[in-house]
């Protein structure tokens, strides 16, 4: 069972040896954040965003959540996106989904799971939008796999059909969004060569 008196512990051992690495470390931290890139991954505990990029704290805004979904009606990432844009003005959005997601693999098979059912529903609609590719897979593991990559895909334009981003580019900003994924074998990132920089490379019916 763990123990609260542990993360407390944790932290103390945490902030020492940031402290005697560089004396100035949590003394730059408490100025304002200026990060250049927004991160959108999945809640998953095996995926942290600063560790694999190799980034300090301050250095990426995080947004997490079941599966790495960008919805439309969702305020909380939303609103992330437009802080991560307008206010903070990075230049980078990462989109980073993981082979393995228990999120895809759910939305992959038919148990019910709850009210999180109606979340992965997106990713069911990912699927039948690509079933004719999806049906030629004939290892599930292979094809729980490219599912992983077409939701990356989905959420790459569904970030870029926000007026939060269509509006910063109208604007001249320089941003640039990007769909990248994690293999938790051997804690590598690959790209999926999806990078979106501005509303002419999304589809007519999209552009506001």
């Amino acid at each position: 069972m763990l123990k609260i008196e542990r993360l407390f512990e944790n932290n103390r051992a945490w902030a020492r040896q940031h402290t005697n690495a560089d004396p100035q470390f949590f003394s730059r931290l408490t100025t304002l954040q200026s990060p250049k890139l927004l991160w959108i991954g999945c809640a998953d505990s095996r995926v942290p965003a600063n560790e694999i990029l190799g980034l300090a704290p301050g250095e990426v805004f995080v947004h997490r959540n079941v599966a790495n979904l960008v919805i439309h009606s969702d305020m909380n990432c939303l609103s992330v996106i437009q802080y991560a844009v307008e206010i903070l003005k990075v230049e980078h959005i990462i989109l980073c989904g993981h082979y393995g997601c228990g999120g895809v693999r759910a939305a992959y098979g038919h148990t019910q799971f709850g009210l999180i059912d109606n979340w992965l529903r997106n990713i069911k609609d990912t699927y039948a939008r690509h079933n004719d590719e999806l049906a030629r897979i004939m290892e599930d593991d292979t094809r729980e796999d490219r599912l992983c990559e077409l939701n990356v895909l989905a959420q790459v334009e569904s970030i870029c059909h926000t007026t939060i981003l269509q509006n910063a580019w109208a604007r001249g900003q320089q941003l640039e969004v990007h769909g990248f994924i994690y293999r938790l074998q051997d804690g590598l990132l690959h790209d999926l060569a999806v990078s979106i920089t501005g509303s002419e490379q999304i589809q007519d019916i999209y552009r506001m």
